[in-house]
């Protein structure tokens, strides 16, 4: 089961938010490149970015600095916020993104097919729920589809791994939460990643247990900036 460390960019620099409210932002570091090559170093294999600026303005804002990012760690990045057309996909992955994770366009059904035909499966539907109900456009605007429906839709055009984010955990540190995960797990039948609360090694262990039901990885954020979990460990119990 992989761990990706994650890198939300703000600005230009590494922040965190809490459940998804820009005016609940912590800045923990100014250069994203640096945290990418620390991340890698400790021994990540894929590190999730995220373009804050573009998720909520609906246009990608980072490029230069994810061509670097991509240029100077072996680790592979995997590329969410403001991914909204096949251009600027593309030139993602000709700069070396391996991954491309799509939120409110996963909603858009014919440009998801479109892309998941070109691109296969280095496109990830990122489904962002509260309640159980999907939000979109930087978790601004709540949807009135359901998280399980969301899957079932993104299932039948194609995408072979979701990641799922219970946004009322998102940078709260209080655990992640396991009944909505193991609802999005039975519903999925393909790679899920999970993010959104994990904040102990205690956690990570808890959803090591889930990897036979289809959790093939985990998102951490705000724990490693707070040093709640180490990464190394984290690593090192979902390599079991």
């Amino acid at each position: 089961m992989k761990v990706m460390p994650a890198i939300d960019i703000k600005g230009g620099k590494v922040v965190r938010l809490t459940q998804g409210t820009m005016e609940r932002e912590t800045v923990y570091f100014d250069s994203p490149l640096e945290v990418a090559k620390m991340w890698a170093s400790s021994g990540a294999l894929f590190i999730h970015v995220v373009d804050l600026d573009g998720a909520i303005e609906g246009k990608f804002k980072n490029m230069a600095l994810i061509k670097e990012i991509a240029k100077s760690v072996k680790a592979k990045i995997e590329l969410g916020g403001g991914l909204r057309d096949e251009t600027i996909i593309k030139e993602a992955l000709d700069a070396g993104v391996e991954k491309i994770v799509l939120g409110t366009k996963a909603l858009d059904e014919k440009f998801l097919s479109d892309m998941v035909k070109k691109f296969g499966g280095k496109i990830v539907a990122s489904i962002d729920a509260k309640d159980g109900f999907v939000y979109t456009k930087g978790w601004l605007y709540k949807s009135k589809l359901k998280a399980t429906d969301l899957v079932n839709k993104v299932l039948r055009l194609g995408v072979n791994t979701i990641n799922y984010t219970d946004i009322s955990r998102d940078g709260m540190l209080g655990g992640p939460n396991i009944n909505s995960l193991k609802a999005i797990l039975r519903t999925a039948k393909v790679d899920v990643v999970a993010a959104g609360g994990i904040s102990t090694i205690e956690d990570v262990k808890l959803l090591k247990t889930l990897e036979s039901e289809g959790l093939k990885g985990i998102i951490i954020g705000k724990a490693l900036y707070e040093k709640t979990i180490d990464l190394k460990e984290a690593i090192r119990i979902c390599a079991k």
